[in-house]
């Protein structure tokens, strides 16, 4: 079993900075890709960024120049680093994973965390 625990959402004021973190625990033998998504009240989860096992990234056009996605393969975790932050930030950030080796016979697992309310004040 694999547990995804998000940390670091909180309440900033507009252009202010936050660092989201997810960090992976179980059964894990690699990570693969790992991402982040939001949802906002009344909204669609929508896709925000990613990262291959490679360090290969993708942005959501809305975040790409603001925010940075980055890993930590050793101590099986992603993090989000969040700048020039926005009230249409506003959301609750999700880590999701893709994939994740948990044996040596070949299974994996995928699966979201249980979410990181990030609001952002005008």
């Amino acid at each position: 079993q694999v547990q995804l625990v998000e940390s670091g959402g909180g309440l900033v004021q507009a252009g202010g900075s936050l660092r989201l973190s997810c960090v992976a625990s179980g059964s894990i033998v690699r990570l693969n890709d790992m991402g982040w998504y939001r949802q906002a009240p009344g909204k669609q989860r929508e896709f925000v960024a990613r990262i291959t096992s490679d360090g290969i990234t993708h942005y959501a056009d809305f975040v790409r120049g603001r925010f940075t996605i980055s890993r930590h393969n050793a101590k099986n975790s992603v993090y989000l680093q969040m700048n020039s932050l926005k009230p249409e930030d506003t959301a609750v950030y999700y880590c999701d994973a893709d994939s994740i080796l948990i044996d040596s016979y070949g299974s994996t697992w995928s699966g979201w965390g249980q979410g990181t309310q990030v609001t952002v004040s005008s």
